[in-house]
């Protein structure tokens, strides 16, 4: 699988991503042709190499004829992509993109999305920057994008709404359940454009995944920072592993004071939460108490709502979190016919490719009340399928 690693240590703008991009690899060329697909005029873009601090990449710029800042609505961008000649694979992820967009203005401005006037984002540079990035990707196999934590700036800025604060109330919005940190700059170091395309198009936020890096580059961001190089870092390559790697957030606390009878429930309100993974391990605490160590184990975007229900739950005082790797092998759900109608089964692909079907003890719990049979009946036959995978 080709993945790509977004560096976002000067945060990230629509404009960056595209130049990163280019400075990857990405054929300007080739993408000027796919652009023009939009059917849209009076604008010329440019690829330019430019420094920030001694480091070169591409600035990505698009140049107006005309001062195009219209309005426009989400069904006015929908009909533009619609009637493009671009690949329908870009064409629907880029409405993806502004649908997602509208759905954040609207709730920011109560308001329903198709009601949302797009300002800035709705211009024609901002419609090229996600378009562009979309189909940079396409264009260079990309099919999985990670990203760093993201830094955000402060102060206040000029908008089509008045002066408003940074991060604008759309950006911080789009943020939401991604894992950001203050940058100590008084700058705009998110887009909302930029905030956009990383809600969409990332898969999970933290460390860099296991990789064969195959190629860097740099977009360049049209400021210059005090305290670092106004740059996005794309890293394009192969996953590392032959299973699935993906970024979870590791959640842990200690409990010498809590009744026995509380930690099932917490473990229940935290699996139907969304954690991946519970387990309770016994510890020895100070003063030599013992005690259990509640491990969780979550998207990083559920870290969060998980935190509360053990704040809520618990008694514990504080939440320990980290973000890892993990390995996993693939794995769905199937439908197989058994003695007592259907039954769901988990279909897990090995390393080696091979198919092996397990058993799920809730489908099996159910079966076997459902007729009335010992469970370990089911469990005996649903185990049998492991050689018919």
């Amino acid at each position: 699988m080709r993945i790509a690693y977004l560096d976002c240590f000067s945060g990230i703008s629509g404009d960056m991503f595209v130049g990163s991009l280019l400075d990857a690899g990405l054929p300007f060329e080739q993408l000027e042709t796919v652009l023009s697909g939009l059917k849209l005029s009076g604008y010329r873009i440019s690829a330019i190499s430019e420094e920030r601090n001694h480091i070169f990449g591409i600035r990505f710029s698009v140049t107006l004829e005309k001062a195009d800042q219209a309005a426009r609505h989400l069904d006015d961008i929908r009909e533009i992509l619609e009637n493009s000649d671009l690949p329908l694979p870009v064409i629907q992820k880029s409405i993806q993109i502004f649908e997602n967009l509208a759905k954040v203005e609207g709730d920011v401005h109560h308001i329903s999305p198709n009601e949302v006037h797009f300002h800035e984002v709705g211009a024609i540079d901002s419609i090229l920057d996600i378009v562009a990035t979309v189909a940079g990707m396409d264009l260079l196999g990309i099919e999985k994008v990670f990203a760093s934590r993201i830094p955000v700036g402060s102060g206040i800025i000029s908008s089509a709404h008045g002066r408003i604060p940074i991060p604008s109330p759309a950006t911080i919005a789009l943020l939401k359940d991604i894992p950001i940190y203050s940058s100590g700059q008084d700058a705009e170091m998110v887009t909302p454009t930029g905030a956009a395309l990383i809600a969409s198009l990332c898969s999970s936020f933290g460390p860099m995944p296991p990789m064969v890096i195959e190629e860097v580059g740099y977009g360049v961001g049209s400021r210059r920072l005090s305290d670092r190089p106004n740059l996005l870092r794309i890293l394009i390559g192969k996953d590392a592993d032959k299973e699935t790697t993906e970024t979870v957030v590791i959640l842990e606390a200690n409990l010498d004071d809590m009744s026995p009878e509380l930690s099932g429930y917490l473990m229940e309100n935290l699996f139907e939460a969304g954690a991946r993974d519970v387990s309770f391990c016994p510890v020895y605490m100070k003063k030599n108490r013992p005690g259990i160590q509640v491990q969780v184990i979550g998207e990083p975007e559920d870290r969060e709502r998980l935190t509360a229900i053990i704040f809520r739950e618990s008694t514990t005082l504080g939440v320990r979190y980290s973000y890892g790797q993990r390995a996993v092998l693939r794995r769905e759900t199937v439908a197989v016919d058994s003695p007592w109608g259907t039954m769901n089964v988990k279909k897990v692909i090995d390393r080696e490719g091979k198919a092996v079907l397990l058993p799920e003890y809730e489908e099996c719990k159910r079966i076997a009340r459902e007729n009335n049979l010992p469970l370990r009946d089911v469990y005996a036959w649903a185990g049998g399928l492991s050689g018919t995978g």
